[in-house]
């Protein structure tokens, strides 16, 4: 697709970090000027060809779960918007029921990237599996937690919700942990919750609900959105915000992103840029997007039948998607001491951190947007 790009080019824009630091996460902000102008010349030298779909197509899979939901609407207006068939790249979808089946088929050579919470990376590099996320889709987790109306009106503190069955979509995926960080704010004990496993589909989300196979819901929008116009889920808590996130995890926090083997990035730099041009190129196209723009580049099976519904849940998520898909060290951080509530004892220290990411191919994208 770009024949310019070499077989192997180098992860530029880390974190580095210095053992001399008495917090551990001393920061070296400076990239070495050899590397930054090799970097510098290869946004210049690639930027032509981006113009210039490839003669012969070039396959990529992706896993991902709840692809209609809004946590991968980057990625999927990419899509939408042409980008990447207009670059030769045809993408197979292996949609899941969690983002842990997600990786599990990335780790297990099914899928080449993943679309799904940036944590995954840290829980990957603490396993010793060298996988690193290159282009960020939301700055927030978007995830919810919403009561059952029923049960609601009956609560009179925090301190009533004992044996409450939460469903989420799965043990180890996002919800997961937005719910364990949920209990860790609310100062509630970890045996008061019983998880459900409940997939990502649609239907069986609002049905567990209805039916009373779960009291709660820990998710993402629009489903959740959904339930609290019909007034069948009452918010004990949320992330889809900024400022809502901000509270959650004491800092500005990361989620979705895509991530792959630090081999695929060397070896198929060119695709591991595709995607990162066409992911930012979604996010700067929504920052002026109206509704009726919207309606017309999303596909209307993600509406969940209710158009002003599924705009509505876009306006609560809209500002905490990625302005140019950057990694910035203050919300790395916020992850890290996200994962350390959850991971008492692992092989993870701070350089594992540095190796999560790389900034390199938003770099690039950045410079070819100006943002």
């Amino acid at each position: 697709m770009f024949p310019n790009v070499p077989a192997s080019i180098p992860l530029y824009a880390e974190l580095m970090f210095d053992g001399n630091d008495s917090r551990g996460i001393g920061v070296l902000d400076k990239v070495r000027r050899r590397e930054f102008t090799a970097m510098a010349m290869a946004s210049v030298v690639l930027a032509p060809d981006l113009a210039r779909a490839s003669v012969t197509p070039q396959k990529i899979s992706i896993a991902l779960a709840a692809k209609t939901s809004l946590f991968h609407l980057p990625l999927v207006l990419a899509d939408q918007l042409g980008v990447f068939k207009n670059e030769g790249l045809q993408i197979d979808w292996l949609e899941c029921e969690s983002g842990l089946q997600a990786l599990q088929l990335a780790v297990n050579g099914q899928a080449d990237v993943v679309s799904g919470a940036f944590e995954h990376t840290l829980d990957l590099q603490a396993r010793g599996l060298n996988y690193r996320a290159f282009v960020l889709q939301g700055r927030a987790p978007q995830i919810s937690v919403g009561l059952a109306t029923k049960k609601a009106l009956a609560m009179k503190s925090l301190s009533d919700l004992k044996s409450l069955k939460v469903g989420i979509s799965s043990l180890g995926s996002g919800t997961h942990w937005l719910a364990q960080q949920w209990l860790f704010k609310a100062n509630l004990a970890a045996d008061h919750i019983q998880y459900v496993e409940l997939g990502a589909s649609t239907g069986h989300l609002v049905e567990a609900l209805r039916t009373g196979l779960v009291d709660a819901l820990c998710h993402i929008d629009p489903v959740m959105h959904y339930l609290e116009q019909k007034n069948e889920l009452r918010l004990l808590a949320d992330t889809r915000s900024l400022l809502s996130s901000q509270r959650m995890f004491g800092g500005p926090m990361l989620c979705a992103c895509l991530f792959g083997k630090g081999e695929f990035l060397q070896k198929r730099a060119d695709v591991a840029l595709t995607l990162t041009l066409g992911v930012v190129r979604a996010l700067h196209w929504l920052k002026t997007a109206g509704p009726s723009d919207i309606l017309k580049m999303v596909p209307s099976h993600n509406w969940m039948g209710d158009r002003a519904i599924y705009l509505g849940a876009l306006e609560n998520v809209r500002d905490s998607y990625s302005l140019d898909g950057m990694f910035s060290k203050e919300s790395l951080q916020t992850a890290w001491r996200a994962r350390a509530n959850r991971v008492s004892t692992d092989r993870a220290n701070w350089t594992t951190l540095a190796k999560t990411y790389t900034n390199e191919f938003a770099l690039i994208a950045k410079r070819k947007f100006n943002s």
